[in-house]
């Protein structure tokens, strides 16, 4: 699914208003009546709904729905922030108007700003995505009082407030975790696709759950639109997920090499050695010090082992010419050995290549190594790795342009964990997860990432696809997982148990 900027949803709403063709006030009435539906699957009947309406498109939005609702036989209010009101809001002012009972108050000054019960719904429609500067005077005021009423709120488009990418300008609450000069939306019904902010982790506590709602937006010329940006869901991977042919054999899925574990952490190898065998590889070689083989020997008995000199740390690696794909870095450690061992293997590597943990940390030790990174490598940093390897960010936006500026600049693909972990290719695009939840946040869970997606890359899927499926992959096992877990009881081996069924989920 792609991920537009507000100009580009403009062109997009211009472009099926023409070429459907539908007038723009039915297309407003189509999205209405789609949010409305949402809306009432779980709102009782005899629930009060006060409906905020700002003077554009987002306000007309909002009409429509307050009438539709009070079609249903539902309690609503509407207030209005405005009287200058764009021709699609004045058309759907006037069709509430015709319901005699209809409650609709112009709020004009501090004083008419209604006191809110927390028994009741707020349906915010100020402002949407159009808005193109930072909001003051009496809308703010607004805004503040919707925020400290403690009602549920429901936003349409994007909470009012925000801005659709770059909210730099705004003040962020540290001790709040939000953004307190925006609505503080408990959902958010976005209308048809979703947008970039949303994937912010500081927008969390504003924006809410994300409700995507369809509106029959042009698909043709959505599919011509040039974008950077994807959120990537099941009809993206099913594209390019290989099905296993009859006539196969353990050779078929490559034979995968991972250098991991150090003393006291062989955990870490035990973890990523499971995951890339559930993954699906055909072979996997664990390379460990000498003080790990027989923990490896005994937790995963389907690995062969290869046995460094060194008894507690990775010094060297074996001879790569028998391996489809390399993994590098879980619990590797950083003495001046296992960084030797990084740098010849850069030097070396002429085959599909995931550097990880203490992989990127000695990485981030010597940035002049940056150039000697084998194209389409894979580095898969959590923040505070990232931030090592960059520097840091004034904000999540920036961050993620500095993802891509480092993926195009060193031809690499960076898989930045997280909430909708984000994937960044050499050419720019990046790709946002839909699955995984918070319970993902445990020790080893990068581990079976590391795991997974070597084995995929073994199996050869590109590096582009490997890091894809991997990452939803991993992410669907998690959720797979909280059928029978808690978030907090989630812990890295229920990732492993579970990818047979995340992968079965794909057929």
């Amino acid at each position: 699914m792609k991920i537009l900027s507000s100009q580009q949803v403009r062109e997009l709403d211009a472009y099926t208003i023409e070429n459907e063709p539908i007038l723009d006030i039915n297309l407003m009435e189509r999205a209405a009546h789609k949010c409305t539906k949402q809306i009432l699957k779980n709102t009782k009947k005899n629930k009060k709904i006060s409906v905020f309406c700002g003077s554009g498109n987002n306000g007309g939005d909002g009409l429509a729905i307050a009438r539709m609702l009070v079609n249903k036989n539902l309690l609503v209010k509407v207030y209005l922030i405005s009287e200058n009101l764009n021709v699609n809001c004045k058309i759907n002012l006037q069709r509430l108007l015709e319901i005699k009972t209809i409650d609709i108050h112009q709020i004009k000054s501090e004083d008419s700003i209604p006191k809110l019960s927390k028994n009741e719904i707020v349906i915010d429609a100020l402002f949407g995505s159009g808005l193109n500067k930072k909001v003051e005077g009496l809308a703010q005021k607004v805004i503040e009082n919707i925020n400290q009423s403690g009602t549920y709120v429901i936003s349409i488009d994007i909470p009012s407030g925000f801005f659709t990418e770059d909210n730099g300008k705004l003040e962020f609450d540290e001790k709040l975790k939000l953004y307190p000069q925006a609505i503080k939306a408990h959902c958010t019904l976005t209308l048809e696709l979703p947008f970039l902010s949303f994937f912010f982790p500081d927008l969390e506590n504003n924006v809410g759950k994300i409700k995507i709602v369809p509106i029959g937006l042009h698909q043709k010329y959505l599919s011509e639109i040039e974008t950077e940006n994807y959120y990537t869901q099941k009809k993206d991977i099913i594209k390019f997920y290989k099905h296993r042919k009859k006539f196969t054999h353990k050779g078929t899925y490559g034979h995968a090499l991972l250098l991991s574990g150090c003393y006291g952490k062989m955990g870490a190898a035990v973890l990523a050695s499971r995951a890339c065998l559930r993954a699906g590889v055909g072979l996997l070689t664990t390379h460990v010090p000498r003080y790990g083989a027989e923990i490896i020997q005994n937790s995963v008995p389907e690995a062969m082992l290869s046995i460094d000199t060194s008894d507690i740390l990775i010094s060297e690696f074996p001879n790569l010419t028998k391996f489809s794909a390399i993994a590098i870095g879980p619990a590797l450690g950083t003495k001046a050995n296992s960084q030797k061992a990084v740098a010849e293997l850069l030097e070396k590597c002429t085959i599909p290549l995931v550097i990880d943990a203490d992989g990127i940390n000695i990485l981030s030790e010597h940035k002049d190594w940056y150039e000697k990174l084998p194209e389409n490598t894979i580095l898969t940093p959590h923040p505070l790795e990232f931030e090592r390897l960059v520097g840091k960010s004034f904000n999540y936006f920036e961050r993620l342009q500095k993802q891509k500026e480092f993926a195009r600049n060193f031809k690499v693909i960076v898989i930045l964990k997280g909430a909708n972990t984000c994937i960044t290719l050499p050419n720019g695009k990046s790709y946002f997860n839909s699955t995984g939840n918070s319970g993902m946040a445990t020790a080893g869970s990068g581990d079976v990432l590391t795991g997974i997606i070597l084995s995929l890359l073994a199996q050869k899927y590109s590096p582009e696809e490997a890091s894809i499926l991997g990452v939803y992959i991993h992410g669907k096992s998690a959720d797979i997982a909280l059928k029978t877990q808690s978030m907090e009881s989630l812990i890295a081996n229920d990732l492993i148990e579970n990818l047979g069924k995340a992968f079965k989920s794909l057929t």
